[in-house]
């Protein structure tokens, strides 16, 4: 008479099979949340950058060119604010790592990518470029008549 053996468990590399291919599976979360951490801090730069761009496009909307009496869009050129300011001019101290920079420029009126040294046109373009840390994120120009 044989006596049959019954085998209800794994083999040792069944075992091992699988504390392996958990490993991988592990390995690749970890990695993958790595990365979507990453992404989502340079979402939330991007996105701040585009907000401080915002408000010194509305700082400037309805600023007369250069005027002596008031706050023009001229005085502005080659500013950097850091902290960044909002559209009252009011410092942000919550975005210490921002800074704004603002460049001014009279523009032709044919070829807005033209710049007309002499300031006799009635179109500056305003650019704003916004670093975080000192290295830039992100950069808007716009053409404002200011006649």
């Amino acid at each position: 008479m044989s006596q049959k053996s019954k085998n209800n468990g794994f083999t040792l590399i069944e075992i091992l099979v699988a504390i392996v291919l958990l490993g991988i599976g592990i390995a690749a979360i970890v990695g993958s949340n790595a990365a979507f951490t990453q992404q989502s801090a340079q979402a939330g730069q991007l996105s701040t950058a585009e907000f401080l761009i915002e408000q010194i496009r509305e700082l400037t909307a309805l600023m007369p060119a250069n005027d002596p009496n008031q706050a023009s869009i001229y005085s502005f050129d080659g500013d950097t604010f850091n902290p960044p300011i909002d559209s009252q001019q009011r410092p942000l101290a919550n975005f210490s790592a921002y800074s704004q920079v603002v460049t001014v420029d009279y523009v032709s009126a044919t070829n807005f990518q033209q710049i007309v040294a002499d300031n006799s046109s009635d179109f500056v373009g305003i650019t704003v470029k916004i670093l975080y840390n000192g290295s830039e994120i992100s950069q808007a120009k716009w053409i404002r008549c200011v006649e």
